[in-house]
């Protein structure tokens, strides 16, 4: 689906992004260009960030570990 509309930017680039390091709207404007001329993108930006980034914590759920 498309996301950003101005730079021709879909979700399934976001998440590709993601999953190659971008870890904030910043990350994601400098690589991509979303959210970087009318903005009306953003909000479902950040949104189809958080899911990624809680996907890929829920995959890795043992990435620290308690210390006693």
């Amino acid at each position: 689906m498309y996301v950003c509309l101005c730079k021709g930017i879909t979700d399934t680039q976001i998440r590709a992004a993601i999953q190659d390091g971008a870890s904030s709207l910043r990350d994601l404007r400098n690589n991509l260009g979303v959210a970087s001329q009318c903005g009306k993108c953003g909000v479902l930006t950040r949104d189809i960030m958080r899911e990624s980034m809680n996907n890929l914590a829920d995959g890795n759920e043992q990435l620290f570990y308690a210390v006693s």
